[in-house]
């Protein structure tokens, strides 16, 4: 299983708003249509993003990788 927080480069630890703002960053940087563009890359950390940023899933991701 991929851990999450390094895709966002964040700690286990990292306020909803530091997740908010690591996805904003990376993913500008690498948007497909922009830059570095990199589709497979932009979506892995959407997919994070979309676990972190939601409180449930991010339990539940937590539980599974065994992070207090």
């Amino acid at each position: 299983m991929k851990n999450l927080y390094l895709i966002l480069d964040i700690t286990p630890e990292a306020t909803p708003e530091e997740v908010r703002k690591a996805y904003r960053r990376l993913a500008k940087r690498y948007y497909p249509d922009c830059g570095e563009g990199d589709a497979d890359r932009f979506r892995e950390i959407r997919d994070a993003y979309e676990i972190l940023a939601d409180p449930q899933k991010r339990r539940a991701y937590n539980r599974e990788i065994h992070v207090p």
